[in-house]
């Protein structure tokens, strides 16, 4: 669908039919382009939209009403009541309650293309969107209307190629689809990249894409190594060699919806042993838990690189305890003397552990243990009737005890508090700052995701949980990293600073921009300029161009 794998040559009467339909579809792009950029001074609507769609249509063109979905159509109502109830926070704290004039479905490049063109020239913008697991909703909510949702879930093809070790995936492929295709094909390669199957590759590759393996391989980004891409003006860039450098770069961490619409990633596999370790102990706050996490804090990024030790904070019957939750790339019998010689304070046993295959660690860290593997095909996992408001952070010095205590005290002022503590080190040691725009390598020991939870649909409790997380990320200030603080854009937060519009500076967008992409956001923006220099492609905290 997205790229030609295993050609067939065919009959030359066939060839020239092809031949005939691509010089009429390059025959319409032209003349789509062309009519982007002449005024239009009626408002957009829906039946403009479709009669755009289907301007100079022929017998190679799909029906536009096949993948394009009005408000009164059942896709458009399932969509718009599930991503309403499910963000209600969203819409009531940062958004008035615009909804999508039009969801789009494509399954072509050439329904991508038209759907972007048709955006352009009726003045609509374009909320991208792959798994829909954005934290603020900027792939489906807007503050401004008119816009179209470009729903990718129907561009999701994924081919595995062992001979050279790689994979072209769909940008609306799941990572749970891409594990379960590569666990398929060979017990020996894995891909390092989410926890969460149902999250979307557009989005968690473009943003860095944390993992259980990233102190072995790094993040999912770091092993995309090319890419197939479509810009606002409808060209289509199918390698990084035709993009350039400089936008390969940039989509890879720096948030691919600022620059244009990724249509598939091309990964490198990495070789995974065939049998890995798991363990998950819990540890009450009366077990000496705050001199074990303090103490986990000086050693997770100095250790074997393959091993990974993350510590979840929750509460628990009513206290705060903390899960040791680990996945060691080989044997009990060589994690047991490892533990034993660099974290014996945590008392690992044999019977704290369990080997499986990597795809089953897989499910084990998504609390999916011996589930079928088909679950991780399951698209809709999410915190099913449940609000929620996160932020993230990076550390560079343990923080001392006093200041653990005073997290675990402020834990027990709301019901559902989460804190995830993962640690850096061995291969995001290894790759510079600047190699992609995701700059918090060396020098970081571990990543903060902070969330709160709640399930009552009420404006009071939502700003009571806020308010408790804005709190608990003031009291944290003074233990993480500074100037800047640094973020993470796969743990998007509009509380950073959010664009103005299209005409949003540079200098305005620095206030959040530098958070997540240290001294990269400058560079971010200049290839904006080059690619989108009218700022197509924006939302409430996208990159903005930057013209030299």
């Amino acid at each position: 669908m997205l790229y030609l794998c295993n050609f067939k040559h065919k009959k030359s009467k066939t060839l020239k039919m092809r031949t005939l339909e691509a010089f009429a579809l390059s025959l319409f792009l032209v003349f789509l382009v062309k009519w982007v950029n002449s005024d239009s001074s009626s408002s957009p609507s829906k039946d403009q939209f479709l009669s755009c769609m289907s301007t100079h249509s022929d017998s190679s063109f799909i029906n536009p009403k096949s993948f394009i979905h009005k408000p009164d159509s059942r896709v458009y109502t399932d969509f718009s009541q599930s991503l309403i109830s499910q963000n209600y926070r969203f819409l009531t704290l940062n958004f008035t309650s615009q909804k999508p004039i039009l969801i789009v479905t494509p399954r072509t490049d050439t329904e991508i293309q038209r759907s972007l063109l048709c955006s352009r020239k009726l003045g609509v913008k374009v909320r991208t969107k792959s798994g829909g697991h954005d934290y603020e909703g900027l792939s489906y909510l807007s503050l401004h209307s008119p816009f179209i949702i470009l729903d990718l879930v129907n561009v999701r093809s994924i081919e595995i190629n062992l001979a050279d070790e790689t994979a072209w995936v769909g940008a609306g492929a799941t990572i749970g689809e891409l594990y379960y295709k590569i666990a398929k094909s060979s017990k020996i390669h894995g891909f390092p990249a989410g926890t969460c199957p149902s999250v979307g590759v557009g989005g968690h590759f473009s943003g860095g894409g944390f993992g259980a393996m990233m102190r072995k391989h790094g993040l999912a980004a770091d092993n995309v190594v090319d890419a197939r891409f479509v810009d606002a003006n409808g060209r289509i860039y199918n390698s990084r060699r035709e993009m350039g450098e400089d936008l390969f770069w940039a989509i890879r961490g720096g948030g691919a919806a600022s620059f244009g619409v990724v249509l598939s990633w091309k990964v490198k596999l990495v070789r995974v042993p065939e049998k890995v370790t798991c363990f998950r102990r819990n540890l009450p706050l009366t077990q000496n838990m705050t001199k074990i996490v303090h103490r986990w804090q000086q050693i997770a990024a100095e250790l074997d690189d393959n091993l990974f030790i993350r510590v979840i904070v929750s509460i628990s019957g009513g206290s705060v305890q903390t899960t040791f939750q680990a996945n060691y790339l080989g044997g009990i019998d060589k994690l047991i003397p490892l533990m034993n010689q660099k974290f014996p304070e945590l008392g690992l046993t044999f019977q704290d552990c369990s080997e499986m295959t990597w795809i089953d660690s897989i499910m084990y860290f998504n609390w999916k243990k011996g589930q079928p593997l088909e679950t991780l095909l399951d698209r809709g996992q999410r915190y099913n009737d449940l609000y929620f408001k996160a932020k993230s952070d990076f550390v560079k010095n343990p923080i001392p005890e006093i200041g653990l205590e005073g997290i675990w005290t402020r834990f027990h002022e709301v019901e559902s508090p989460i804190m995830i503590m993962e640690p850096l080190g061995g291969k995001m040691y290894e790759i510079g700052e600047t190699e992609t725009p995701f700059p918090h390598r060396r020098g970081n020991l571990y990543n903060i995701q902070y969330m709160v939870k709640w399930r009552l649909k009420d404006i009071g409790v939502m700003e009571k949980h806020v308010t408790w997380m804005r709190l608990l990320y003031r009291y944290m200030r003074v233990y993480v990293s500074a100037s800047p603080r640094g973020a993470y854009l796969n743990y998007r937060d509009l509380d950073l600073g959010m664009n103005r519009g299209v005409n949003t500076s540079f200098e305005d967008a620095k206030l959040w921009g530098f958070r997540y992409f240290g001294s990269n956001f400058k560079r971010l923006a200049i290839v904006k300029g080059k690619i989108d220099p009218t700022n197509f492609f924006r939302n409430e905290q996208s990159v903005p161009p930057l013209i030299v």
